[in-house]
Order: C-alpha cells, then sequence, then structure tokens
C-alpha cells in the first residue's frame, strides 16, 4: 500500500489532480471555522455544549454531521453541502415520474449538464429557504434555554444570514464540482467524508476521557470494552465493504448476426445487480422522517405533541423500530426509482441479448424483478442492522452517541464508499501507468 502511495506521485498527471483535492479540500476546512457575522458563538457553544448528550437526535444533528461540525458552530458553511443532496434526491425522484425530465436524461451528455443545472436552481432555493428559517430560529431565545445567541435581531440579520449560509453552500458545491473535474474522486462525496472524518478527533477525545489511563478512579470504559468495540468496528467495517461490493450477475448472451462478411455478436456478458443498491439514500430518508417530530417539537411548545414526539427520539424502542422498517421500504423505493426491468428487458432484446433459460420479454423482465427483489430484502436488512447498531452500542457499552456514530449509520456507509471509490479511481491510473496498484492482483498483461 505504502509503495502504491509512493507511486502515486511519480505520474504528473495524478500527483497534480492529488495536490488540487488535497488544496480545496483544505480551503472547504478553513471554511468551516469562519463565523457567521452577527452571532455570538459563545452562547452558540454553550446551547451545543447542553445538547451534547442528544447530539444527533435532531435534523440540525445530522446537518452537523455532514457539515463537519460547521452548523454547531452556525460558520459560513453552516448549512454544508445538504442542499445540494436533498436537491439532486429531488431531481432523481422527479425523473422517474415526469415524462419531459425521462426523456431529458435519456439525451446523454446534454441532458446531464441540463439536469444538473436544474439541481444548481434547486439547490440555490432550498438554501434560501433553509437558512431563513434557520436565521428565525436563532433570534428566538425561547429555542436556546434563555440564552440570546444573536447580538442584533431584524430584517438585517436574517438576510445577512441568507446571504452567508447560501453562498457558503453554492462556495461549496463549486469546490465539489472543481474536485470532480481537476482532482480525484467524486468531489462532493469527499466534501461529506472530509466533514464527517473531522468529527474523529472529539470522538477519540471523548473516548480518551472515559478511558482515563491516567486516573483509574475516573475510568468508565474498561480495557477489555475497548477491545471489544476495536473489534466490532473492523467488523462493521469488513461487512459495510462486502455488502457495498456485492452483486448479483446475471448472466446474458448475445445471438450471431452475420451482416456481409462480418460477423455481430456472440459474445457472453452479465448484468451486475448490487445488492444494496440505495446505499445511504434510504437511512437519509428515514433519518428526515423520523427526526422531524422531534424538530418540530423544539419549535412548537405544545405539551401533547411533546410526549407524542418523544417517544421518537433516539433511545426508545418506538424510535428503533421505525427506523428499521422505514429503512426497509426506502430501500424497495429508492431501487423501484432507479432500476426498471421492463427497460433493461426491451434493450437486451433490442440487441439480441437474452438470459440462458430465460425468454425474452415478459420472462425477462419478471425473472429480474424476481432477483432485484430478493437481493434488495438482504441488503435492506443489512443497512437497517447498520443503522440502527450505534444505538444498541450506546445502550450496551454506555457510550456517547459522538463515539457510536462512527460504528455504523450514515458515517460509516459514507466514508467506506467514497474511500473504496476513491481508491479504485486512483488504482486505474497507477494500472494505466504500469504501475501497481493498491491490491495485488498478478501480473499486469504485456509488463515485464
Amino acid at each position: 500500500m505504502f509503495s502504491a502511495l509512493v507511486n502515486s506521485f511519480k505520474i504528473p498527471d495524478l500527483k497534480r489532480r492529488l495536490i488540487i483535492t488535497a488544496i480545496l479540500i483544505t480551503i472547504y476546512r478553513i471554511g468551516c471555522y469562519i463565523p457567521t457575522p452577527g452571532i455570538d458563538g459563545v452562547a452558540l457553544a454553550e446551547f451545543f455544549n447542553r445538547m451534547a448528550k442528544t447530539q444527533g437526535g435532531t435534523l440540525f444533528g445530522i446537518m452537523n454531521m455532514f457539515s463537519g461540525g460547521a452548523m454547531e458552530r452556525l460558520t459560513i458553511f453552516a448549512l454544508g453541502i445538504m442542499p445540494y443532496i436533498s436537491a439532486s434526491i429531488i431531481l432523481q425522484l422527479l425523473t422517474a415520474v415526469i415524462p419531459s425530465l425521462e426523456k431529458l436524461a435519456k439525451e446523454g451528455k446534454a441532458g446531464y449538464e441540463k439536469i444538473n443545472q436544474y439541481t444548481r436552481y434547486a439547490t440555490v432555493a432550498l438554501s434560501i429557504i433553509q437558512s431563513f428559517f434557520i436565521a428565525m430560529w436563532l433570534e428566538n431565545p425561547a429555542h436556546f434555554e434563555g440564552l440570546k445567541i444573536v447580538m442584533q435581531p431584524g430584517w438585517g440579520f436574517r438576510i445577512l444570514t441568507v446571504l452567508t449560509l447560501t453562498t457558503g453552500t453554492i462556495f461549496i458545491m463549486w469546490l465539489g464540482e472543481q474536485i470532480q473535474e481537476r482532482g480525484i474522486g467524486n468531489g462532493i462525496s469527499l466534501v461529506i467524508t472530509c466533514g464527517i472524518i473531522s468529527r474523529i478527533w472529539p470522538a477519540m477525545n471523548q473516548l480518551f476521557i472515559l478511558i482515563s489511563p491516567f486516573s483509574p478512579t475516573r475510568r468508565q470504559i474498561q480495557p477489555f470494552t475497548l477491545l471489544i468495540m476495536a473489534a466490532l468496528l473492523a467488523g462493521v467495517v469488513f461487512a459495510v465493504i462486502l455488502i457495498t461490493q456485492g452483486q448479483r450477475k446475471i448472466p446474458v448472451q448475445y445471438a450471431r448476426r452475420i451482416v456481409g462478411r462480418k460477423i455481430f455478436g456472440g459474445q457472453s456478458t452479465y448484468i451486475p445487480l448490487k445488492v444494496d443498491t440505495s446505499g445511504v439514500i434510504s437511512i437519509i430518508f428515514a433519518q428526515s422522517i423520523i427526526l422531524f417530530p422531534a424538530t418540530l417539537a423544539s419549535f412548537i411548545p405544545n405539551p401533547t405533541f411533546q410526549r407524542w414526539a418523544q417517544g421518537l427520539i433516539r433511545g426508545h424502542l418506538l424510535y428503533t423500530v421505525v427506523y428499521a422498517l422505514l429503512i426497509i421500504f426506502f430501500c424497495y423505493f429508492y431501487t423501484a426509482i432507479v432500476f426498471n426491468p421492463v427497460d433493461l428487458s426491451e434493450n437486451m432484446k433490442k440487441y439480441g441479448g437474452f438470459i440462458p433459460g430465460i425468454r425474452p420479454g415478459t420472462s425477462t423482465t419478471e425473472f429480474l424483478d424476481f432477483v432485484m427483489t430478493r437481493i434488495t430484502l438482504a441488503g435492506a436488512i443489512f443497512i437497517a442492522f447498520i443503522a440502527i447498531f450505534p444505538d444498541f452500542l450506546m445502550a450496551w457499552l454506555k457510550v456517547p452517541y459522538l463515539v457510536a456514530s462512527f460504528f455504523g449509520g450514515t458515517a460509516v456507509l459514507i466514508v467506506v464508499g467514497v474511500i473504496l471509490d476513491t481508491v479504485k479511481q486512483i488504482e486505474s491510473h497507477l494500472l494505466m501507468h504500469h504501475y501497481e496498484g493498491f491490491i495485488k492482483s498478478g501480473r499486469i498483461r504485456g509488463r515485464r
């Protein structure tokens, strides 16, 4: 692995891409510490310290995770890339139900650029709406247990906050696109991953305090418990890699066609059906829905509504059950949106392809739908287990949520998936220039 890293800087193009990626990510992390004007940072930090025990229990907790802690500091990048993610998901869902967008998506590069432009417009709109409500939320001392967060409330502060946070999101979106074009890896995903990884240091600090190696009287976690946590972390990462890379390969045979003196087709290939098609999207959907009542309860001082929303807070049995069922539902929902067995079977039939033992047409459609339904069930159950595993870890080992969040849920799925994708891209550059990659797979053909 270390030789592969050294070889990465021997290739001029790859070296340039790695350096550009590192510079752009550094710019992003610096922006996560530039405060929004008009905010009392000390009072805001005090409020989030009081909320530390329920971190991740509201939609603001999700935004804070995706922004790498910028939300709790309310910096210029407080919204993070969440508006862009939401806009991308909305456009992807609308593409499946609106014929004009579906037609646009099939036009190749031109259609993709047009949809990407719509996504940018939607990102700006969502950023304006979210930043405005955040400004309104910050102005109300009742939400902060008497703390005064905004020094000079009013329309001046609201407009300034909307402009600052919206511009910050647009700048992050631009950084992601520059990484995608001039750097290495998926730019938006790398930005999210860096934000999540930045939370490792506070989590390690909390874990160090709980272990207290130099003060046995203050120790809350025993060394044997720490070994169990290390083994669980390795097991979770290994399992996530297996499911993320897991595929069901459907063999496809193409019939031979003779045109003049040339023979076309006749080759064998396969259709890779992913076990986990939805990825982290199902968890984001489920979290947004199940945490919405708890977020509203912080705005609506109604005792009846707050008691009802209390049952849907992390740590309660109702929350765990509903959360898992929502993840399974959205795994099937998203798979049904992005995977169309009818179009796939028609394209195969159009080009003379067929699955051995299955008739082309309706029989192929039913077979693909049957296989996808079964493998999606396995993937959905695994994703639901990974999502609720931090809750079990908190109850079992008595660790804070910030530490437990790295043992499952959205963080692990995103980090593992993005790192695997980035490593694959680096390895493709290495193999193209006849260097050994990160994974040894035998001698490269043609190399001596």
